[in-house]
């Protein structure tokens, strides 16, 4: 599939439901909707999205070059090397892309997004150079942006602020039905890409996954068994809030004074090293605007025009008529806009924090929707944007389906812990 086809399709629906609204409903205001979300999706996209990921990209991308003039990403490729090997046979042993697809995901998995996206980058741009078409994504492209998609999150940083803010008594209840949500979404990106891409399930990758999800259940019963602050009689390191807000950002500066200190001791010229990188941190932001502007642009005609609105009542609906119980439902529009916008389903679950509260059973599975996933259509556009990728194949529907089972899991789990 060609973001061509996507971009247009989301203008035709658009198209749409604003004439239904027109001729129908007589919604006279429709159309100046639609070109205000235009201009305001523009102007965000550069404003809100393209300039505050400016001042990231150029640092991690300087600091992502002493590391690999040191070693440090190379060692880490090494370090992870009979796993990554399996699930990207098209890279070759030891090259960087490996590392700096780990230094990605570690950084995602600790809630730390303005660190993962520049990491990213560099590895997207790097898988780039074994791509024979230039112009069409290959397979260990599409198996690490569905794997980047299905948000594989430890310590859910941004939702525990957003749920103290939300007035929630107990933020860091939804610690570990977040981490569950998106393992089961991990795991089946690995999965679904794997089959479509004929990966060998051998044993070795059995055992891998068998243990990176044991390692995961492991940290999660270890938080889960913390005791909460308002529990705690004196401040300690040891209880949920701190541990999940201190942890992340402590691993991330370690990694960036590793880097640093290696690269001194390996006597390479730090800063000269650094601002090369940067450099080319800017020279990536400039590619990646343009396909931020088109795509989020449709995506918010598409929103606006009532589409989203139409699908999650339709949802809704379904329920209702074959008798299931819809308690769930109220909580949809996060996990529905969730691929679409980041903000946009961020925004709808902090209504839903007014609404409902933040420690009701919507609040808190609107909480584990937000976590379990991540924004499907602006990482194609920022990622695959960034190599200039035009025929995604079929990365599209496999992170799709992949959101869709962690949507399916957080459902399940968000029973069994809140119910």
């Amino acid at each position: 599939m060609a973001l061509n086809y996507v971009w247009i399709l989301f203008f035709i629906i658009g198209l749409i439901i604003a004439l239904i609204k027109l001729v129908v409903f007589h919604d006279y205001e429709i159309f100046k909707k639609l070109v205000e979300g235009i201009f305001d999706a523009s102007k965000s996209s550069v404003m809100d999205i393209g300039l505050p990921l400016t001042g990231a990209m150029v640092f991690f991308m300087g600091l992502m070059n002493i590391g690999e003039k040191a070693g440090a990403v190379n060692f880490l490729a090494r370090l992870l090397n009979p796993f990554m090997k399996r699930i990207f046979p098209e890279v070759p042993d030891k090259h960087p892309a490996m590392g700096q697809m780990v230094m990605n995901f570690s950084a995602n998995m600790l809630g730390l997004d303005n660190a993962a996206t520049p990491f990213g980058l560099k590895a997207m741009e790097s898988l780039q150079t074994l791509n024979p078409n230039k112009e069409t994504a290959s397979n260990s492209q599409i198996m690490f942006l569905v794997l980047h998609t299905s948000g594989l999150t430890l310590i859910p940083l941004s939702i525990i602020a957003y749920r103290v803010s939300g007035g929630s008594a107990n933020p860091t209840s939804v610690f570990v039905p977040l981490m569950l949500a998106t393992t089961v979404a991990t795991i089946a990106s690995i999965v679904i890409t794997g089959l479509y891409q004929r990966l060998r399930f051998d044993r070795v990758l059995v055992l891998w996954l068998g243990g990176i999800i044991t390692a995961i259940f492991l940290f999660a019963w270890y938080i889960y068994g913390l005791p909460s602050q308002k529990n705690s009689p004196t401040p300690s390191f040891f209880t949920k809030e701190t541990f999940s807000n201190v942890l992340g950002n402590i691993i991330l500066f370690l990694i960036i004074a590793t880097f640093i200190i290696g690269g001194f001791v390996k006597k390479i010229n730090v800063f000269d090293a650094f601002i090369e990188g940067a450099k080319h941190g800017w020279d990536v932001i400039v590619k990646v605007i343009p396909y931020l502007v088109g795509l989020l642009v449709a995506i918010r005609v598409f929103r606006d025009s009532g589409a989203l609105d139409a699908i999650i009542q339709g949802i809704s609906w379904c329920f209702v008529q074959v008798g299931m119980t819809s308690d769930f439902v109220p909580a949809l529009p996060v996990a529905i806009m969730r691929p679409f916008s980041g903000g946009g389903s961020r925004g709808l679950m902090l209504d839903i924090f007014k609404t409902y509260g933040a420690d009701s059973f919507i609040g808190q599975l609107a909480s584990t929707f937000q976590g379990s996933a991540d924004t499907t259509f602006y990482i194609i556009a920022l990622y695959f944007g960034s190599v200039g990728i035009k025929k995604v194949r079929y990365a599209i529907w496999a992170g799709m389906l992949a959101d869709l089972l962690g949507v399916i899991a957080a459902v399940g789990i968000a029973y069994i812990f809140f119910k």
